[in-house]
């Protein structure tokens, strides 16, 4: 699909979410952060967010903060229905969540925020009633994604890091398996 003549190109830091029409070009780059990725086929109208944690847990706040997966999705949902359209007709595509330390904790460990940020992003999706069209997650090394709102399609380059061999604190290689 051919370029917009202007495109507004936005940049998201970890924390940050934006929703855009067809002119849009959204880019991040995330190590164990996740960014999630909607866009209506007919409208070419769409939206990505780069959280860092699944929630901020029994923490009380006045407003929904992009730094969490929970809030993000709250967020971008509000968005997409002000929009006059509803989060079911979006494609939902899923990325990030790499292993940044690898000799340091295993890549399956339940604990590690890569991990976790992975596991929060397929629940909200189920939980909201979503499908993931595609997804890049997990792994070792950080990811620079470029969503095109005008097309639909988003650019990954993956970064590999240290690979499972080098992990340093495993007893078995096989419990570092790249996902």
């Amino acid at each position: 699909m051919k370029t917009p003549a202007h495109v507004v190109d936005i940049f998201l830091q970890p924390g940050e979410w934006y929703f855009g029409d067809r002119d849009t070009r959204i880019r991040t780059v995330l190590g164990s952060c996740v960014s999630l990725t909607a866009w209506h086929p007919r409208l070419k109208i769409g939206c990505m967010c780069h959280y860092m944690l699944p929630s901020r847990g029994n923490a009380k706040a006045l407003t929904l903060d992009g730094r969490y997966a929970d809030e993000a999705l709250t967020l971008l949902t509000r968005e997409m229905r002000a929009a006059g359209t509803e989060p079911g007709e979006y494609q939902i595509k899923l990325f990030g969540g790499g292993h940044m330390f690898s000799g340091q904790v295993c890549l399956k460990s339940r604990t590690h925020v890569s991990y976790r940020n992975t596991e929060a992003a397929r629940e909200l999706i189920a939980q909201y009633g979503l499908r993931i069209a595609a997804e890049n997650m997990g792994g070792v090394g950080h990811r620079n994604i470029i969503f095109d709102v005008w097309s639909g399609d988003v650019w990954v380059k993956h970064h590999q890091g240290s690979t499972p061999d080098q992990c340093g604190r495993c007893d078995m290689r096989q419990q570092c398996e790249l996902r």
